[in-house]
């Protein structure tokens, strides 16, 4: 990777019938350009009852995977940057409406049966899934593990498996969701144990010189549910099944979750897992600002960080971050070419207000000497 900048997997709720749409190449296609050294998919279901919503993406057809391997062909094609996708499913919080009609209400109608490790509702307004049976959880590893093939087809250079928020594999892993009573219920490696085995189907896939990550929820914010200290102990065993890094979440496993909010407010979750378990980590949550990235990276915290919501407002935020720190350093950038002018108006902007800035703070020091010189006179 070319920095240390991924664009977070974020739900754009574009899709038709799974297959992303010419939004998502441009949406993802401007990301790319716009200097980040890893761009991610939104989480990408593997069978159409997987999917949180009507419009959110999918892979497990034909039409989907040429859809997905014409925006991973343009990346590669138009830019210096990675593209990975998120795999997951989910789970007890699926069959809702998109995010702007209201996040995690279930639809109207047409609601699609839902799958979880209990059967438990995520919340009352929302339907009860069904409890996975033996037969359930190996067709679901059968569809994780196709998903990866067509992700390789596609090209992809970066996978991950979404082990977080409440949803289907998560909800294996938290004891708030997780109240089975057979091999796959208790302990937290008997929780642990599912979402291993569609690690490992899937680790046994795609290839070892690609990267795999996890992503999981390091800390549920209610009574009773994962701790940062579980955290720490969930990372061990996805590590030792063979994941490359773990992205470093938090949180939505219930709607009785109470987070504390605050700057780079997940990143002490990660900082934890990266120097108590050894593994790379990638911190995730209000991380808003150049400087944030720079100090979580250069302090040991994590080894990448995921900027979300800048990244929506700001297509190219990591071009103009890097332009901010240093304007030298961004000169020689990997700014598109076609863009490259705009750079430079942007460079010499940057110089002009750090003059203008400059000769306001001698601004105060030259009156402060005017006025003693007069009183001296």
């Amino acid at each position: 990777l070319k920095n240390r900048i991924v664009v977070s997997p974020m739900a754009t709720y574009s899709a038709v019938d799974g297959v992303p749409q010419d939004f998502h190449l441009v949406h993802l296609g401007a990301r790319a350009l716009g200097g980040a050294a890893l761009v991610m998919v939104e989480m990408t279901s593997p069978t159409p009852e997987g999917r949180i919503t009507p419009a959110c993406t999918g892979l497990w057809n034909d039409a989907q995977q040429a859809a997905f391997t014409r925006i991973v062909n343009f990346v590669h094609g138009s830019s210096t940057a990675k593209i990975g996708l998120q795999l997951g499913h989910s789970g007890p919080k699926g069959s809702t409406r998109v995010g702007w009609e209201g996040t995690d209400e279930p639809l109207p109608d047409g609601n699609w049966p839902l799958l979880a490790a209990s059967a438990l509702a995520y919340g009352e307004q929302n339907q009860a899934p069904a409890a996975m049976t033996r037969t359930d959880m190996d067709g679901m590893t059968a569809a994780f593990t196709d998903s990866a093939r067509r992700a390789l087809a596609c090209g992809f250079d970066w996978l991950e498996l979404h082990c977080a928020h409440g949803y289907l594999l998560a909800s294996f892993i938290s004891p708030i969701t997780n109240q089975r009573t057979d091999e796959y219920g208790g302990s937290i490696d008997n929780r642990c144990r599912y979402p291993l085995e569609v690690f490992a189907a899937v680790r046994a896939v795609w290839p070892a010189d690609k990267p795999l990550s996890v992503r999981i929820s390091a800390h549920d914010w209610a009574p009773g549910g994962t701790t940062p200290d579980d955290a720490v102990q969930i990372a061990r065993l996805f590590k030792a099944a063979g994941a490359d890094l773990i992205d470093v979440s938090s949180g939505q496993t219930t709607r009785a979750a109470k987070p504390v909010y605050g700057r780079m407010y997940q990143t002490p979750f990660s900082d934890r897992i990266r120097n108590e378990v050894g593994i790379a980590t990638m911190a995730v949550g209000a991380i808003s600002e150049a400087d944030h990235a720079n100090s979580i990276v250069a302090a040991g915290r994590a080894d990448l960080c995921a900027i979300a919501r800048p990244h929506l407002a700001d297509p190219a935020w990591t071009l103009h971050a890097a332009a901010q720190l240093s304007p030298v350093a961004a000169a020689h950038t990997d700014w598109p070419v076609q863009y490259a002018s705009g750079r430079d108006q942007m460079l010499r902007e940057i110089a002009k207000q750090k003059q203008v800035a400059a000769l306001a703070a001698q601004a105060p020091s030259a009156t402060k000497n005017r006025a003693s010189a007069e009183e001296e006179g």
